[in-house]
């Protein structure tokens, strides 16, 4: 069974401008994870970088709907020396800081696909680090094997 990291952009693609056919696609595809996780067909990595990003979001119901995504983690991420100094390694390539935690984060849980909406993590893990980094199409792809029959 796959886990999943879910970094904030990736929780907040249903709240952003569903005009453009890029976010709707990404929207729906997020939607798709998150009832896998629901079904229990992979499991859902959470950490403190999220607990901290999530309760500065200006929005009460974004929060609140958010945060329900917690209960449904298989484990919680504590934002430990080890994740920092991981985080700051990766700092040190280019990516942001929060966005640095929440990879080191999800590699110390040990993910399987970290899924991100932000074209720019996205490529900077891919060229630094060896974690999965997959925008949530591809990440819904992976999950349901759509590839694995070669059509």
């Amino acid at each position: 069974m796959k886990t999943l990291y879910l970094d904030m952009c990736c929780f907040n693609r249903p709240y952003d401008d569903q005009e453009q056919t890029r976010i709707k696609l990404e929207t729906a595809a997020k939607l798709e994870l998150q009832e896998h996780i629901k079904a229990r067909d992979c499991r859902l990595l959470w950490s403190a970088v999220l607990d901290y990003e999530c309760s500065r979001n200006p929005y009460a119901e974004h929060q609140l709907a958010i945060f329900k995504w917690r209960r449904l983690a298989c484990q919680v991420i504590e934002a430990d020396q080890a994740i920092q100094q991981h985080a700051n390694q990766l700092v040190y390539h280019g990516i942001r800081s929060y966005d640095a935690l929440h990879a080191a984060s999800a590699m110390a849980g040990q993910a399987d696909i970290f899924v991100t909406t932000d074209d720019r993590l996205l490529k900077n893990l891919r060229k630094h680090t060896t974690l999965t980094t997959l925008l949530p199409a591809d990440a819904l792809a992976d999950l349901e094997n759509w590839y694995e029959n070669g059509s």
